[in-house]
C-alpha cells in the first residue's frame, strides 16, 4: 500500500468505526456500472461538509487490489448488488487530495510537478521491472501494458486551485492541460472519480475536460439521494438518539434534489450530513455546518447588489422562491454578470436550494437561515436586521391578539424594507413573511395551502415541540377590508386543512389600503 497507489482501507474503516455512519455504499453500484465504458468520468459536486471525501474513501477501499476488503463490505448495501463480486479489489488506486498538493507548494507548476514525483515513486516501488521513467502517463501506460489492469483515479477537492488561484486564468489553463493529458482518451483509465464544490463544464473556453458527466447541487442527476442524508435516515438516526425528528427537518432540511427517470421524478429531500451527525451526538440541535467558516464567507457574494440581489435576498428570507437562470454562470467564483450568477454559485456553496422543476432558489432551512441574519447584521442592511429582530415581538402580539400592535409592527416592517413595494397580495405576503421572520422557531409556515374552497394565504401550524402555541390561519388583501379578509376565511373554510387539530386556533385578516396603512382583525376560532 502507499499513500497514493492503493492507499488502503484505513480512511473508510475509521467511518465504519466512528458512532454514527450512515451506509451510501449502493453509490458503488452506480459507479460499477460506469466502469470501462464512455461514462467512466464522474464529476460530483456538492458543499463543504456534506461527505465528499468519505465516498471517496469508501471507492478507494472498495476498488483498490492492495488489500482483501471483503469482510469490509459484506454486511453492507453493496454486498447484495449483483456487480458487488465483479470489481472488488479488481483495480489499482490512484487517490488524491488536491488541497494537500495545494497547500505545500508555492504555485501550480510546483504542485504538479510534486504530484507526479510522488505517484511515479510509488508506481516505481510496486512495478519496479515496469516504470523506469518519470512520466506519471509513461509510467500508468506502461503498467496498464504490462498488468491489463486498468486504473481506478479517484481525486477529491479537484476544484481548490480554481478557488485558490481565482483570477490566475495561466494557472488554471495549466492545471486543465494536466488533467486533459493525464485522462482523457487513456486505456489505462477504467473509473476517473472528481469530487469538489463547483462542476466543471464552463471554466472560461478551454473545455478541457469535456469528457466528465457532472453532477452537482443544481442538476444531481440518478446520483440525488447519495448527496447527503435523505429523509429516511435521519428518522431512523433520531428514533435511534431519541431526537425530535421535526426539529431536525425544521433546522437541516431543505436541499431539494431530483433524479429524472422514465417511470417519473423521484424527489430526494436532502439533509446536511455534517448538522445531523453533530446534532445526534451532542443531542442538541444548532448550526453546525458552517462551523468551519464565520459568515463572512456568505457576506462577500451577497452584499454584491446587483441586478436586483438585495432584493432576492430579503425575499427568500421572508420564505419566498426566486426565479433564476442558472445557464448563464460560469462555474467560478468571481465573475458575475447578473444576480442570478451569485445566486445560482450559492446553489453550489449550500445557501441555497435550487428546485430544478420551478427554477427557482430558496432558503433551505433554519441553519443556513441564521448565516444570512448573522452576515445582514454585519453589513448596512439594517433596516432588515431591525425588522428581523422586531418580529419576535410581533408574533408575541399576533398570540396576545393584539390587532392594533400587530398592524403597527407590519406598517414598520413595510416602511423598513423600502425595496419590496407593494403591487399585488404577493408582494403583502412577502412583508409578512418578513416581519413574522422568527415565526420560524416555532412552526412549519405554508403558503397558499388547499383547504376547504379555495386557499388560505398562510399557515402557521405550530410544529410538535411547540403545541402550546396556537395555530393561525392569515388571509391577506389589498385596498379591501381585513373584516372580510375573516370572512373569507369562515366562508370557504380554510381551517379545514386543520381539521384534525386539537389546539388553539386564530384566524387573522390583514388588509393594506390606498392610505399605505395595514389593518387587522384577529379573532379566535371555536372549534366545534
Amino acid at each position: 500500500m502507499g499513500s497514493y497507489l492503493n492507499p488502503g482501507s484505513k480512511d473508510f474503516q475509521e467511518s465504519l468505526n466512528s458512532k454514527i455512519y450512515v451506509d451510501k455504499t449502493l453509490l458503488i453500484e452506480r459507479t460499477n456500472e460506469l466502469v470501462n465504458t464512455r461514462q467512466k468520468f464522474v464529476c460530483l459536486s456538492r458543499p463543504r461538509r456534506f461527505g465528499k471525501s468519505m465516498a471517496a474513501d469508501m471507492l478507494a477501499a472498495y476498488y483498490s487490489c492492495g488489500e482483501d476488503t471483503s469482510a469490509m463490505f459484506e454486511n453492507l448495501k453493496i454486498a447484495k448488488a449483483e456487480s458487488f463480486k465483479e470489481h472488488l479489489n479488481r483495480y489499482d488506486v490512484i487517490k488524491l487530495n488536491m488541497q494537500l498538493f495545494l497547500s505545500t507548494t508555492h504555485n501550480v507548476e510546483e504542485m504538479l510537478e510534486v504530484l507526479q514525483k510522488r505517484v511515479v515513486r510509488e508506481l516505481k516501488r510496486a512495478y519496479p521491472d515496469i516504470v523506469d521513467g518519470e512520466s506519471l502517463i509513461w509510467a500508468m501506460t506502461d503498467v496498464y501494458t504490462e498488468t491489463n489492469r486498468p486504473f481506478v483515479i479517484l481525486i477529491d477537492e479537484w476544484d481548490c486551485l480554481f478557488r485558490e488561484y481565482a483570477h490566475n486564468t495561466d494557472a488554471q489553463r495549466m492545471y486543465l492541460d494536466f488533467l486533459r493529458a493525464w485522462l482523457k482518451d487513456q486505456n489505462y483509465v477504467a473509473l476517473a472519480y472528481m469530487t469538489g464544490i463547483l462542476p466543471i463544464k464552463k471554466y472560461g473556453t478551454h473545455s478541457a475536460l469535456n469528457m466528465f458527466t457532472e453532477y452537482s447541487m443544481a442538476d444531481s442527476g440518478s446520483l440525488a439521494e447519495f448527496f447527503g442524508f435523505t429523509e429516511a435516515e435521519v428518522k431512523v438516526l433520531c428514533e435511534e438518539y431519541s431526537m425530535d425528528f421535526d426539529e431536525a427537518r425544521s433546522w437541516y432540511d431543505g436541499y431539494d434534489l431530483v433524479t429524472n427517470s422514465a417511470n417519473g421524478n423521484i424527489h430526494y429531500s436532502m439533509y446536511s450530513p455534517k448538522s445531523v451527525v453533530e446534532a445526534m451526538l451532542r443531542h442538541k440541535y444548532g448550526p453546525y455546518w458552517n462551523q468551519t467558516e464565520t459568515y463572512e464567507a456568505l457576506k462577500v457574494y451577497i452584499q454584491m447588489n446587483m441586478d436586483g440581489l438585495k432584493d432576492a435576498v430579503v425575499r427568500m428570507l421572508a420564505g419566498e422562491s426566486v426565479e433564476i437562470n442558472t445557464g448563464t454562470f460560469t462555474n467560478d467564483m468571481t465573475t458575475f454578470a447578473r444576480k442570478d450568477d451569485v445566486l445560482t454559485l450559492l446553489v453550489h456553496l449550500g445557501y441555497l436550494t435550487y428546485d430544478s422543476e420551478k427554477c427557482t432558489v430558496s432558503i433551505p432551512n433554519k441553519e443556513v437561515a441564521q448565516e444570512y441574519v448573522n452576515a445582514i447584521s454585519t453589513m448596512d442592511w439594517s433596516e432588515v436586521t431591525r425588522s428581523v429582530e422586531a418580529s419576535r415581538k410581533l408574533l408575541q402580539s399576533l398570540w396576545d391578539m393584539d390587532a392594533e400592535a400587530v398592524a403597527k409592527g407590519i406598517d414598520q416592517a413595510h416602511d423598513e424594507i423600502s425595496i419590496l413595494q407593494y403591487n399585488d397580495e404577493n408582494s403583502l405576503s412577502c412583508v409578512i413573511g418578513l416581519a413574522f421572520y422568527s415565526a420560524k422557531d416555532y412552526y412549519t409556515i405554508v403558503r397558499e395551502m388547499p383547504s376547504g374552497k379555495g386557499f388560505a394565504d398562510i399557515f402557521l401550524i405550530p410544529r410538535p415541540k411547540h403545541m402550546d402555541k396556537p395555530a393561525v390561519v392569515i388571509e391577506l388583501k389589498k385596498d379591501k377590508d381585513a373584516h372580510g379578509a375573516i370572512d373569507q376565511i369562515r366562508q370557504k373554510n380554510y381551517v379545514k386543512a386543520l381539521e384534525d387539530y386539537k389546539g388553539n386556533l386564530l384566524l387573522a385578516g390583514i388588509n393594506y389600503d390606498k392610505e399605505k396603512k395595514h389593518t387587522c382583525v384577529i379573532e379566535k376560532w371555536i372549534c366545534e
